[in-house]
């Protein structure tokens, strides 16, 4: 198993920042890689439960990933399951995300921890889509 942390700090407001990654309007804006789109899901992270999203590229290819949204405490932590489906729909080996956001003079340190990784080959393709991913988000909070 492996595991993924990464930092961002915004110049933005702690509330703002958690509507950012809590509500499904603002979700959508940043969620995924850069050239990729999120079409369909139910991505929402104000509630715990069940939650999904597909993203799609600039060609078409749809991946689709779903988890459970296990801990909410406004307005500093998010933490949820993670899994991607195969092409039959099937979810893979369920992995554990948790974004802190902690307040600093002048905005939010933004944490991201990625736990329970399948391998190392794993964790480096998730660490390069969540950088892409948080490359939108850092634009949104500008």
């Amino acid at each position: 198993m492996a595991d993924l942390i990464l930092e961002r700090k915004l110049g933005t407001p702690i509330d703002r920042v958690f509507q950012f990654v809590t509500q499904p309007e603002n979700l959508t804006q940043w969620w995924g890689p850069e050239g990729m789109t999120v079409p369909e899901g139910d991505l929402d992270f104000s509630r715990l439960g069940p939650w999904d999203s597909v993203m799609m590229n600039s060609e078409g290819q749809k991946y689709k990933v779903s988890g459970t949204v296990t801990a909410i405490n406004a307005p500093t932590l998010v933490a949820f399951t993670w899994a991607w489906h195969d092409e039959n729909d099937q979810r893979g080996h369920e992995s554990r995300v948790t974004i802190e956001l902690i307040e600093q003079s002048g905005g939010t340190l933004f944490r991201l921890t990625h736990a329970g990784l399948a391998d190392e080959e794993s964790s480096k393709n998730h660490e390069q889509g969540w950088n892409s991913t948080l490359n939108k988000l850092e634009r949104m909070a500008a």
